[in-house]
C-alpha cells in the first residue's frame, strides 16, 4: 500500500510528477497518461533536446506541444499546474531543482532526466519514486530503476541495484552507432540549415556554429532522416550534441515515439504499478475499474 503522508505533511495528490519532458521523458509521459494517468512534469527554463518533433519541452518556448495525442502546457505556478492536470493535458513548469516538488505533493515521481547521474533524486521525496537509467540505486535513491541501455534488457525494471553504466557509445542503428550523432565543433550559437524530419545525404550541410569570431559548418555524417536537431539560437560548448541522423531514413518517422522510448516508458508502467499505484494515482476507481481518459 502507499503511504498517505506527502511533502510538507500534504496528502499526496493523485498525480505522477516526472522530472524532465526530453524525447525519452516525452515517450513516458504519453505512456502514463495514456494509460490513464494524472501527469505533470518539471523542466529547465530552455531544454536542449534535439528529438523536438517527440519532445514536449518544446512547451518551454511555444507554450504549448503535443505528441502522440497528449498535450503539454507550460505553466508559470504550482498553482496553474494543479489547476490544468487533466487527462491528456499536461502542465510543465521550469524547475529543474525540483523545488516545488513538496507543494505539488505527487504520488509518483519518475526522474527521467537522463543526465547520467542523480541530481537530486531521493527515495523519500514521493511514495513512488521511479528513476531511468545509471546513476541511481533501486532501494536506496529510488524504489525501482529503469534499464535504459539499448539490448536484451532494455526497460527492465530494477528493484535492487543499479542499471547498466554508461558507455558512452551511442546504441547501433541500422549498422551505425557514434557516427550517426553529431556534435558541435567549436562553442558558439547554433544556426540551423535543414528541416528538422527531413531526408539529407552525407555530407550535406545541417547546421553552424558560430562563436569567438569562427563559424563552423556542421555536415549530415550519413545519408539518413535528421532526426534530432538542436533548436536554432541555441548556445552550445564543444562536443554538445546537436543533432542526428537516422540511417533508416525512409522508414523512420521522426513525429512518433522511438521504439526505445516506448520501452523504458513500458519499464515505467510496470514499475508504477508494481508499487500499487493505479488505485493511488486515479487511473481506477476503488472497483478496479478504468476510468475514461478521453478528452472531447
Amino acid at each position: 500500500m502507499i503511504p498517505v503522508a506527502g511533502g510538507a505533511g500534504l496528502t499526496p495528490r493523485p498525480l505522477v510528477l516526472v522530472r524532465g519532458a526530453g524525447d525519452i521523458a516525452s515517450g513516458v509521459i504519453v505512456r502514463l497518461a495514456r494509460s490513464g494517468f494524472l501527469v505533470a512534469a518539471l523542466e529547465v527554463e530552455r531544454p536542449t533536446a534535439i528529438r523536438r518533433m517527440v519532445a514536449l519541452s518544446e512547451c518551454m518556448y511555444d507554450g504549448r506541444a503535443e505528441v502522440e495525442g497528449v498535450r503539454a502546457h507550460r505553466v508559470g505556478s504550482v498553482e496553474e499546474l494543479l489547476a490544468s492536470v487533466a487527462p491528456l493535458r499536461v502542465p510543465v513548469l521550469a524547475d529543474p531543482e525540483a523545488e516545488t516538488l513538496s507543494a505539488i505533493a505527487p504520488c509518483a515521481l519518475v526522474d527521467a532526466i537522463l543526465a547520467k547521474r542523480n541530481l537530486g533524486t531521493r527515495i523519500e521525496r514521493a511514495p513512488i519514486v521511479v528513476a531511468l537509467g545509471p546513476g541511481f540505486i533501486a532501494g536506496v535513491d529510488a524504489h525501482a530503476v529503469v534499464e535504459t541501455n539499448r539490448g536484451h534488457d532494455l526497460g527492465r525494471v530494477i528493484l535492487s541495484g543499479a542499471a547498466q553504466a554508461d558507455t558512452g557509445v551511442p546504441g547501433m542503428i541500422g549498422g551505425y552507432g557514434g557516427e550517426r550523432v553529431v556534435r558541435a565543433p567549436i562553442a558558439g550559437r547554433v544556426e540551423t540549415l535543414c528541416a528538422l524530419g527531413s531526408l539529407v545525404r552525407r555530407g550535406e550541410p545541417i547546421l553552424a556554429v558560430e562563436g569567438d569570431g569562427a563559424r563552423a559548418v556542421v555536415l549530415a555524417p550519413l545519408d539518413g532522416r535528421l532526426r534530432g536537431l538542436i533548436r536554432g539560437g541555441s548556445e552550445v560548448a564543444v562536443g554538445f550534441k546537436v543533432a542526428d541522423v537516422d540511417p533508416r531514413g525512409d522508414a523512420v518517422d521522426a513525429a512518433t515515439i522511438s521504439d526505445k522510448a516506448r520501452a523504458i516508458a513500458g519499464g515505467v508502467l510496470e514499475a508504477l504499478l508494481m508499487r500499487g499505484a493505479a488505485w493511488a494515482l486515479g487511473a481506477v476507481d476503488t472497483q478496479g475499474r478504468a476510468r475514461d481518459t478521453e478528452v472531447p
